[in-house]
C-alpha cells in the first residue's frame, strides 16, 4: 500500500468511497472538490486494487483538524486507517501543529478504538450531531 497526496483526478474514486462508506452522509463529489480548493491535506491510500481509503486534515493555527477519513469496507481491518491516521498526524506537525481534533459518531466503536489507541482522548459530546446521534470529540496533542 502507497499513501500519497490526492489529485483532482481522484475525484470519481473518492466520490465513491464517500457513497460506500458514509451513506447518506457521504460527501457530494462538490464537498470533495471543495477540499481540494480550500488546500486542505488529502492523502490517498492506494494498494493493488486502487484507492481503499483516504483522509483529509485541515491546519488552522497550532491546531489540525481530522475532517474525514474512510476506507471501503471491503477494505477495512488491514491497518489502512491507522497508516491514514499515522500520515495526517505526520503531516500536519511538520506544518505546526500541536494538536489534532477530531468528532466521531459516538456509536462508532471500532473508529474510537482506533483514535484512543493513537493517542486521542474525549473532550465533549455534541448531542444529536449526527442526524439525531451523538458525536464525539476527541483531541490528541504533540
Amino acid at each position: 500500500m502507497t499513501l500519497r497526496s490526492a489529485s483532482a483526478a481522484d475525484l470519481p474514486a473518492l466520490v465513491e468511497v464517500e457513497e460506500l462508506c458514509f451513506g447518506p452522509d457521504a460527501w457530494s463529489r462538490n464537498q470533495l472538490t471543495d477540499e481540494f480548493a480550500a488546500s486542505r491535506t488529502v492523502i490517498v491510500a492506494d494498494d493493488d486494487e486502487g484507492i481503499a481509503g483516504y483522509a483529509t486534515v485541515s491546519l488552522v493555527g497550532p491546531d489540525a483538524e481530522l475532517l474525514r477519513i474512510a476506507v471501503l469496507p471491503a477494505r477495512r481491518r488491514r491497518g489502512t486507517a491507522r497508516r491514514l491516521l499515522t500520515e495526517a498526524w505526520s503531516r500536519a506537525a511538520e506544518r505546526g501543529a500541536e494538536r489534532m481534533l477530531l468528532e466521531v459518531d459516538a456509536d462508532n466503536e471500532p473508529a474510537i478504538g482506533l483514535y484512543r489507541r493513537f493517542g486521542f482522548s474525549d473532550l465533549a459530546t455534541r448531542r444529536g450531531y449526527y442526524r439525531g446521534r451523538d458525536a464525539l470529540v476527541m483531541e490528541r496533542r504533540g
